[in-house]
């Protein structure tokens, strides 16, 4: 049955949930333990501003992708996003994890992913954005919330992320079809757009600081505690969605980004010792030079709102 992106609109906003749906002054937030609670609030940080670097992400497609119900999803996948973010910093507050109403730190490698979306985001291309969002949702999202439901024994914890991965299998299932748009046109298209984004030096900066990013946050992410296994099991989803699609196959990209998933969560040589350097030359980056945020990350709020 062919994919219908108008009823898939029309899911997504039957879907649609608040945070003042969910109760947050509920029994349960004395079970994080103290001995979770150094390590959880720097991994909660690390969620929510990758929730907005996703957020960041979706509001470039919404500019690249054409009229219609496709472009529409976008602008929802944008706000849900956002929404997520700021979920997880109610749940930060639930926990007493935030100093006042100070909002947590992006860690360098994430500041530094923002600064580049912020300046170059609009210009990356529909093939781009299309290949790489899908991933990133796979190895980031689905194994950071696998360790929260497996580690937190707090039940709002639990039901919050009930609504995130239940808004994930929709950004997941048009991911995935819009992949298997972009690899059915003719190869000569497909040869002529992947010519034209390798060359641009957005792509390869992004590659960059996309790459680090990864291995550090998977690497966190198996120190805290996550079962490696979990790990590649995310990543593999994303395989196996090439491995089900022919024309998904047919995307020169979509190889190059599994490939550097699969290469990053096993650590394969030469490629950890390249991220190795590449971390430790954003630790020496002196992140003060780039001033404020961007004024789109303002967004992050605690507050339940009803939007």
């Amino acid at each position: 049955m062919a994919f219908a992106y108008s009823d898939m609109l029309t899911v997504i906003k039957d879907r649609q949930w608040a945070l003042v749906d969910i109760d947050w002054d509920a029994p349960g937030a004395d079970l994080i333990t103290a001995e979770q609670r150094p390590r959880l609030a720097a991994f909660m940080a690390d969620l929510v501003w990758i929730e907005h670097v996703g957020a960041r992400g979706f509001a470039a497609l919404t500019k690249r992708a054409p009229e219609g119900p496709l472009k529409e999803i976008y602008r929802y996948f944008h706000a849900e996003e956002q929404k997520h973010a700021n979920a997880e910093l109610a749940l930060m507050r639930r926990w007493d994890m935030l100093d006042g109403d100070a909002m947590p730190v992006p860690n360098k490698n994430i500041r530094l992913v923002i600064e580049l979306l912020d300046r170059l985001g609009d210009d990356l291309t529909l093939p781009v954005l299309g290949t790489v969002i899908p991933s990133l949702e796979c190895a980031l999202d689905g194994a950071l919330v696998k360790f929260l439901l497996d580690e937190v024994r707090d039940p709002i914890c639990h039901e919050v992320f009930r609504h995130i991965n239940s808004d994930e299998s929709r950004h997941l299932a048009v991911g995935f079809q819009v992949l298997e748009q972009l690899g059915a046109g003719p190869m000569r298209r497909i040869a002529i757009e992947t010519a034209g984004y390798a060359l641009r030096p957005s792509l390869m900066l992004g590659a960059l600081l996309y790459t680090p990013l990864l291995s550090r946050m998977s690497a966190n992410i198996m120190a805290m505690g996550l079962d490696e296994q979990k790990l590649w099991n995310a990543v593999q989803r994303y395989e196996k969605a090439g491995e089900r699609s022919p024309s998904i196959r047919r995307i020169p990209l979509f190889h190059v980004v599994r490939l550097h998933g699969r290469a990053t969560i096993n650590r394969l040589e030469p490629f950890q010792t390249i991220n190795d350097a590449l971390n430790r030359a954003i630790d020496r980056f002196p992140i003060r030079v780039l001033g404020r945020p961007p004024s789109w990350s303002e967004a992050l709020t605690f507050d339940p709102v009803a939007k």
